[in-house]
């Protein structure tokens, strides 16, 4: 939930490798995959925040667990319902892994303060993947590092590719490519941000692991890539919202994993001021959501990077909406946000419903059988998970996050229909049907 983050992190500061290609078989995908969980911070590797999971119309308080410190990005859950979360802690863990029926911690372990800025990653054992300062990290389902890979930067959260493997980039614009089972590099890196020159370069200190990271929430070019990409499975294209020196605003770029090798396809500033969310693939791969800073919502076309329509959804939205393989868009929330659903119409979108009776304070999931989650003002201060039918938008049931308050960084689904919200503020909240 990039806006509110951005916000909100001025005062919480002031608080075996397998084949390379684009294209791969359904089986590789799965292989990987959490199937039945909510595998990364969007869920998938298009960003849609769509799950499989038939959600359920009434929901019940099941735990919340305080975290100890601040959380700035969704948990991510197991196809078994392990959970993993991290936080902006100053001592102690800062990387939680709990059971979804119990709220059991499984075990905990502290990384550098960069982890923060990212959700783990899960593949269908269970291993997770999720950066740090200077490194790509595995864990196994019982906090055991697998291996650790030394990067320049700290990564953003990570993606599979088609044929498995762990893709990432760091704030840095560092593209990486590793194997899930060793950690090596796939193929060479590749630079978003030229590298200097030698006569540049000489005399100066290569730049800190986490610097620019508290710039992230804020959108500047201090941190040149602040968001995860969305990675198309069919083609091996995916895209990266970049800020580069001497631009006057973020680009999104896309870029292709193929014939062992990253390259470089298009770069497009059609998002007028520039991106300020995680990108979103529909699901045919032909078009791309994102989000700028006044309230727009952007429609590229994937092959050209020129914009099919723009849309003022009426406020300025925290993040990339959740888009359905039919193409409905809930956009996220935002500290002035209501909740409304457009589709797309090719060269428009085209408004399906609104609710401007609710305040929208969370990032949207929508489930098998229509129905979405969202987090939303409950009374004067506090907060309620609403389940809304994504057809026409009307309230299916209001539960209370007792005692929760400020925002939320995120709705995950779990493999049971749980609806997992961890808060800013640092508390995680799990409601079951």
């Amino acid at each position: 939930m990039r806006r509110v983050l951005r916000s909100a992190a001025v005062s919480l500061a002031t608080i075996s490798a397998l084949v390379v290609g684009g294209c791969s078989s359904d089986s590789q995908v799965d292989s990987i995959y959490s199937t039945g969980g909510w595998p990364g911070m969007h869920a998938d590797a298009r960003n849609s925040d769509t799950s499989p999971v038939t959600g359920s119309n009434s929901l019940t308080f099941a735990w919340s667990r305080p975290l100890g410190a601040p959380s700035a990005t969704a948990a991510s859950v197991s196809a078994g319902g392990q959970i993993f979360v991290t936080t902006r802690s100053e001592s102690g863990c800062n990387l939680y892994s709990f059971e979804i029926e119990s709220g059991r911690k499984r075990w905990c372990t502290r990384l550098g303060p960069g982890v923060a800025a990212a959700t783990p990653l899960v593949d269908h054992d269970t291993n997770v993947y999720i950066g740090e300062d200077g490194a790509m990290n595995s864990f196994n389902e019982h906090g055991q590092l697998r291996w650790r890979t030394v990067v320049s930067g700290t990564p953003m959260s990570a993606q599979f590719t088609a044929d498995g493997n762990v893709l990432f980039v760091t704030q840095f614009g560092i593209v990486s490519v590793l194997s899930p089972q060793t950690g090596k590099e796939i193929v060479p890196s590749y630079q978003l941000i030229p590298a200097p020159t030698v006569d540049q370069a000489q005399d100066v200190p290569l730049p800190p692991a986490a610097q620019g990271l508290d710039q992230c929430f804020l959108g500047s070019p201090e941190c040149p890539v602040a968001h995860p990409p969305a990675v198309d499975l069919g083609s091996g294209r995916f895209y990266v919202n970049v800020w580069r020196p001497g631009r006057p605003q973020s680009e999104i770029v896309a870029m292709r994993y193929a014939d062992g090798a990253l390259s470089e396809e298009w770069t497009s500033d059609a998002v007028i001021g520039g991106s300020s969310s995680s990108p979103v693939l529909s699901a045919d791969g032909g078009t791309l959501y994102a989000n700028d800073a006044k309230g727009t919502l952007w429609a590229l076309d994937t092959g050209t990077g020129k914009s099919r329509w723009s849309h003022d959804v009426g406020y300025v939205a925290a993040d990339g909406p959740s888009v359905t393989a039919d193409g409905l868009l809930v956009p996220a929330g935002g500290r002035d946000g209501h909740l409304l659903a457009l589709r797309d119409k090719g060269d428009h979108a085209e408004l399906a419903w609104e609710r401007k009776d609710v305040l929208q304070l969370g990032v949207p999931a929508q489930t098998a059988g229509g129905t979405g989650f969202t987090v939303v003002r409950d009374g004067t201060a506090g907060l309620a998970v609403l389940a809304f039918d994504t057809g026409s938008g009307e309230t299916a049931s209001q539960t209370v996050l007792p005692g929760a308050a400020g925002f939320t960084v995120g709705t995950s689904i779990g493999p049971g229909g749980e609806v997992l919200t961890p808060t800013l503020l640092g508390e995680l909240f799990v409601l079951a049907p």
